[in-house]
């Protein structure tokens, strides 16, 4: 027939066989869409045979209707009262093609081949409509021969055909990965572009569950899919970072999406997800992150590393500061003695630990052994190949050491895989042309290795800390130095003082704070008296030490010649005048046994305390006075009787001065102490004193002497 089309026949028949038999089964019940009605044990229908509405239509050996289903009826506009036992050509074909189709009905039933194809097809009211068609001979148990036509719109048919094609071409070549599960989250389909994102092939997810073909997430993803089946609300972009298979040593990024399948009539088929490959745009961002990571650090570096000048605070400040943004394990390791520009010593050089910081882990040995210590098992050799060649020593893969590493590298990159270290790195800490040791810094839980751009951060740091390390060693010697220098001009109280005990302390300032120039002294006199000297020399460090230890031989020389204590004082302000460091505070004391009394002068000194027996301690109000090395004041003594029993407290400010308390609220302090110590003898006195109001790490020397008169 004139309007057939052989290349859509062949497509219509090819598409159309297995519809046609369902949509016959369907018709010979009589059921129209939307019944519901299915046999006792059939699967429900799948919404695409209501989609495409095929009609069923039986005509005998004449061409007459003897079957018209209520598809029919939608498709041709007639009913069945008004189809039946009509002749089907007359009835629904154009004169111009009642000749060619009743050819091809003939064809049909002589033949037994079934025949498919499109024509137009006239409509009770007139109008014509393109219908595609399926014809096929019946045969009844009496041998009596029929026709079965199936037909349908032929524009919904293309519909159909073009938006079922359309998707298998989306699905077959859209960069989304999208992969199909059906009620038992086992894959049916999976597309190439998810095939390509993840690096697992179709054959290996088809038939599998989810969660066999998911081990690699670190949640559970069949629990996820499960609630999307079973309740229907969706999960749009969820974003996701892993290690697939494929690629273990990189993370990667999706933004996944979960749905409900479900057909027209809302039963479940399953449920499908897609997959977006957002890799680079997740390392961009994280990339960015890291920067913005890597100058918060080297900020806190420098605002948290050296507040102090004490060495071992020093490192465990460095120590803090890496651990756990950059490492998961730091140590701050130090060559015994730093070596220079030069050749490193020969031989293996010694280390040792000043901080170690491990974020808590199981089962690991810590990072270079305890603070103090050694460093750990095959640290060795790498922080001295590190120290020697003054370069960063990175290892990104303990278990896989990089081809050409030093001699022993492969040995100790063993050693630290042992004990759970995936990554490590050390960097030199080098300030002022010396070597002072290397930042030791190893990953065990982190998952990403050590790269280049950590290293250059690491080196960074290390570089800042090791000034202030220097800078903290160096003050460390000359504070030993001021602090030898100091004590050895301390004097060591005689044994007997006629008619005195005492008790002397004195106590540096703590690590962080440079040594002072304070001093104590008891001097035997002439007629069995005493003097008895406290001073403390404005200052800190070497030169204070030694402008103590100047003015504390003068002060014993004076004190030989028996001057009073104003006439000694006015000999002590004169001599300050040819020293440098020449501002000084003192007390100068003479006790009298015979007398009772002691005779007090004050050079710009904190005044004395005096306990009696049976009374609370008090201050002496005393002419204050200029400190030594201002010139031109004179000096005024006051008498004081001072009976057995009677004690008598000379201190240096280092006792009672602090930033975070007033000097009275401290001087009140002091008196209650010493109240509560009335009785005991001078050294225990001492003890109790310093106890109660020295801080630890005070910020300032201290000299303490307490007089206790005699019987």
């Amino acid at each position: 027939m004139g309007t057939t089309d052989s290349s859509r026949t062949g497509a219509g028949a090819g598409t159309e066989t297995g519809t046609g038999a369902g949509t016959g089964a369907g018709a010979g019940t009589a059921t129209g869409p939307g019944t519901g009605r299915t046999a006792a044990g059939a699967a429900p229908p799948s919404g695409l045979l209501d989609l495409l509405s095929v009609a069923a239509v039986v005509l005998d050996a004449e061409g007459r209707v003897v079957f018209w289903s209520p598809q029919a009826e939608e498709l041709f506009g007639y009913t069945s009262q008004e189809a039946l036992g009509e002749d089907a050509v007359r009835l629904t074909v154009h004169e111009e093609h009642q000749h060619e189709v009743v050819r091809l009905f003939a064809e049909v039933l002589e033949s037994g081949a079934d025949w498919a194809g499109a024509f137009p097809v006239r409509r009770k009211d007139g109008s014509t409509r393109l219908v595609e068609f399926r014809n096929m001979r019946l045969l009844d148990d009496l041998g009596d021969t029929y026709v079965l036509g199936l037909a349908a719109d032929q524009a919904m048919v293309e519909r159909v055909e073009r938006d079922a094609a359309l998707a298998m071409r989306l699905v077959s070549q859209s960069p989304v990965g999208l992969a199909i599960l059906d009620p038992e989250l086992r894959y049916v389909a999976v597309n190439p572009a998810l095939e390509r994102i993840t690096g697992q092939s179709a054959a290996d997810r088809i038939g599998r569950s989810a969660g066999e073909a998911l081990t690699y997430l670190d949640t559970d993803p069949e629990a996820r899919l499960r609630r999307v089946l079973e309740t229907g609300e969706s999960v749009v972009d969820r974003d996701i970072v892993c290690r697939p298979p494929a690629d273990p040593d990189h993370e990667h990024a999706w933004s996944v999406s979960y749905y409900r399948l479900e057909d027209s009539g809302g039963r479940v088929l399953g449920m499908a997800y897609s997959v977006i490959d957002v890799t680079e745009r997740y390392q961009a961002a994280t990339e960015a992150a890291r920067a913005r990571q890597r100058l918060d650090l080297i900020a806190a570096a420098s605002a948290r590393v050296g507040t102090t000048l004490d060495l071992e605070t020093t490192a465990c400040e460095l120590a803090d500061v890496v651990v756990p943004v950059l490492a998961d394990e730091a140590a701050v390791v130090v060559l015994d003695a730093p070596h220079g520009r030069g050749v490193p010593p020969a031989g293996s050089p010694a280390f040792r630990a000043l901080a170690v910081r491990v974020v808590q882990r199981t089962g690991a040995a810590p990072a270079a052994g305890p603070p103090g210590g050694p460093g750990g098992p095959g640290d060795d050799r790498l922080i001295a190949h590190c120290v020697g060649t003054r370069r960063p020593v990175l290892m990104s893969h303990t278990a896989r050491p990089e081809p050409g590493a030093a001699p022993g590298h492969a040995e100790s990159a063993a050693l630290l895989a042992a004990e759970g270290v995936h990554s490590y790195l050390a960097v030199p800490l080098v300030a002022r042309g010396e070597v002072l040791g290397a930042l030791d810094l190893r990953r065990t839980g982190n998952p990403v290795p050590f790269s280049d751009d950590d290293a250059f951060l690491a080196a960074e740091l290390a570089a800042r800390a090791a000034v202030c390390i220097d800078n903290a060693r160096g003050y460390q010697t000359q504070r030993h130095a001021a602090l030898t220098l100091q004590r050895s001009l301390l004097p060591e109280p005689p044994a007997r003082l006629p008619g005195l005990g005492v008790g002397c302390r004195y106590q540096p300032a703590g690590a962080t704070s440079e040594v002072g120039g304070d001093w104590f002294d008891a001097i035997p006199l002439q007629g069995d008296k005493t003097a008895l000297v406290v001073g403390d020399v404005m200052g800190s460090g070497i030169n204070a030490a030694a402008t103590m230890g100047q003015l504390r031989t003068a002060a014993r020389a004076f004190a030989e010649l028996d001057l009073a204590p104003e006439e000694a004082l006015r000999h002590l302000d004169h001599l300050t005048e040819g020293i440098e460091q020449s501002i000084t505070t003192c007390i100068y004391c003479v006790y009298d046994p015979h007398r009772g009394e002691c005779r007090i002068c004050l050079a710009g000194h904190l005044p004395p305390v005096l306990m009696r027996s049976g009374h609370a301690a008090r201050l002496l109000d005393l002419p204050t006075g200029a400190p030594l090395g201002v010139g031109g004041v004179p000096f005024e003594a006051a008498t004081v009787a001072f009976r057995p029993g009677d004690q008598l407290v000379l201190y240096t400010d280092g006792l009672v001065e602090t930033r975070s308390e007033p000097i009275d609220a401290r001087l009140h302090t002091l008196l209650d102490a010493l109240t509560t110590t009335r009785g005991h003898d001078p050294e225990y006195t001492c003890d109790r004193i310093l106890e109660i109001l020295r801080p630890p790490g005070g910020e300032d020397d201290v000299a303490l002497l307490i007089a206790r008169a005699l019987p």
